[in-house]
């Protein structure tokens, strides 16, 4: 997911897509530990995408309140 992409989602989206990407992550380590993936690579996107998403998160958040106004 790019971050123009992440950018155009709304709160509750963003919210939607973190839980998803978590339980992702989840299921992609558990199948790892029990016999490697194919493309472990994912793993790392999985946790990068998780990142992201947590960022813009934040990133709003701490624009509402610095500008309670908007």
């Amino acid at each position: 997911m790019k971050n123009a992409d992440i950018r155009a989602l709304s709160v509750e989206d963003l919210k939607n897509q973190i839980k998803t990407e978590q339980t992702n992550g989840q299921s992609l380590r558990f199948a790892h530990a029990i016999s490697p993936l194919e493309n472990p690579i994912r793993l790392k996107q999985s946790r990068k995408n998780v990142a992201r998403l947590l960022t813009e998160l934040k990133r709003r958040e701490n624009e509402q309140t610095t500008n309670p106004a908007n």
